[in-house]
């Protein structure tokens, strides 16, 4: 009597295929960052991420929804790409790195996100939203949960301008050496560690 065959399973779990959702979202992701949130539309992100232009919105209610899904996916792979550092307690120049990679890697993103932050009631709160919980996550790495949440507030805003203003070259606009915002924004990163 012949058994029958059993699959083998592999040492590694196999990734979950990524679903329609994902795709829209990896796709905004990727023309918001190409074209900016104006230069963008609905039928574009679908057809990017293989769909007809009516499952966009079997998805999404509209054009911000997907801008604030994507700036959400943005802050978790942010997050990803910190994370080992921070456990490493890996030098505070390598998180200044990191972090400005991260930025220059999605400037148009974060162009449209900090214009549409003032003009769109939903941006604003999803970005306040998205602020409260690096706030949290610097209190988890910090391992202080008791650290003043407006200070780390305060720590973080010097930080996200910053990293923006290094990734969008501001500094050597001026004719100025980065070396000196690069060093400022490790004090922040310091600053947090040892407070």
């Amino acid at each position: 009597m012949a058994g029958r065959a059993v699959p083998k399973r592999s040492s590694r779990a196999a990734a979950a295929p990524e679903t329609t959702r994902e795709k829209l979202v990896r796709a905004a992701a990727a023309e918001f960052n190409e074209r900016g949130f104006f230069s963008t539309d609905s039928n574009r992100i679908a057809h990017r991420a293989g769909f007809a232009p009516q499952t966009f919105y079997r998805w999404f209610k509209d054009k911000t929804a997907i801008f604030i899904a994507a700036y959400e996916q943005w802050e978790t792979s942010e997050r990803a790409a910190l994370e080992p550092l921070v456990v490493a307690e890996a030098p505070e120049e390598d998180l200044v790195e990191v972090a400005l990679a991260h930025h220059r890697d999605h400037l148009l993103f974060r162009r449209a996100l900090r214009q549409l932050a003032l003009e769109d009631p939903a941006v604003r709160a999803a970005r306040a939203a998205s602020r409260l919980r690096q706030i949290r996550q610097i209190k988890v790495w910090a391992h202080k949960p008791d650290l003043d949440e407006a200070w780390i507030a305060a720590e973080l805003l010097q930080m996200e301008r910053l990293a923006d203003a290094l990734a969008e070259r501001e500094i050597a606009d001026l004719g100025l050496s980065e070396s000196g915002a690069r060093q400022a924004l490790a004090a922040i990163f310091r600053r947090i560690r040892t407070a």
